[in-house]
């Protein structure tokens, strides 16, 4: 298919190594993009890399607190100024195999012939050592409490889904157009969720693709919330934290999310980190790990 105007969308911190390969990847199947991605205050050297190896890529500096979505609404929102007709959401330490931005980018333009253009498409990734399902959409889990999901495992074939990480998650302008920017009330997790949420109570559809777009190493519980090595005491603490349920992000999310009875499901994640992880098998979101990038 004819390569449509593409922008991808990516954030960054200290993992200049990761960056680079993730970007030569991207570059390896396609030049006919444009890149714009932030650099949340990276110390190692990040963005002179960048500059050095890929000139053209539109590099915005950050503090070092804007972490994933901060990042990405920085990166994301520059995009949009220059109205594309795609928008490729890409995780640093996603590394795409060949051909996987056309492919997204056909499955877009079937969905579209068969009448559901405001379709947003997401990629999902596997571990490189593994091979084991890493990131891509989520369906809305059927026990009784409904903000629970649960990752959709791709197939051989186009799937319908409620949620998504952003690891890789193609976005086309008709779809901006009604959900916008991702939201800023948010710092590192729940943006990626929400902005599906949001996409989807505005008429949107969510689709996984099939198969794997490429690889990402999911990121260990060991010293998180979740991990009952941890005293309580540092699981309510560490559960409190940007990365994972802070408060007044969590407090946004349920009420606009999760129906009349949100304070109800607002203290699960809390409870969990008291009881452990072992103990209570499941999670108020699918975001127990930190899937995105910063400190």
């Amino acid at each position: 298919m004819k390569q449509a105007n593409l922008a991808v969308v990516m954030t960054c911190h200290n993992r200049r190594n990761t960056t680079l390969a993730c970007l030569r990847a991207l570059y390896q199947q396609t030049n006919d993009c444009d890149v714009y991605l932030t650099d949340d205050g990276s110390s190692d050297g990040t963005a002179q890399a960048i500059k050095a190896e890929y000139p053209d890529v539109h590099i915005f500096q950050g503090n070092g607190n804007l972490f994933w979505v901060g990042g990405m609404h920085l990166a994301f929102g520059e995009a949009i100024r220059n109205q594309y007709d795609y928008y490729l959401w890409l995780n640093d330490d996603t590394f795409l195999e060949a051909n996987a931005v056309n492919r997204l980018l056909q499955i877009h333009q079937n969905l579209t012939e068969q009448g559901y253009p405001d379709s947003i498409v997401v990629g999902s990734t596997k571990d490189p050592i593994t091979g084991r399902a890493t990131y891509g959409g989520a369906v809305k889990s059927k026990k009784w409490y409904s903000n629970k999901f649960e990752f959709l495992k791709p197939s051989s074939v186009i799937q319908k889904c409620d949620a998504m990480y952003g690891n890789c998650v193609l976005i086309p302008k008709t779809v901006v157009a009604k959900v916008g920017n991702v939201d800023t009330a948010f710092v590192h997790t729940l943006g990626d969720l929400d902005y599906a949420l949001r996409a989807r109570k505005l008429g949107c559809q969510i689709w996984v693709a099939p198969g794997y777009v490429g690889t990402c190493t999911k990121n260990s519980i060991r010293n998180s919330w979740v991990d009952t090595n941890l005293t309580i005491l540092e699981r309510l603490k560490k559960v409190l934290q940007i990365k994972a349920f802070p408060l007044k992000s969590w407090t946004i999310f349920c009420s606009r999310h999760s129906g009349l009875f949100w304070v109800f499901y607002w203290f699960l994640p809390y409870i969990r980190a008291i009881i452990g992880y072992k103990s209570l098998a499941t999670s108020p979101t699918f975001s127990e790990d930190t899937n995105q990038t910063n400190s």
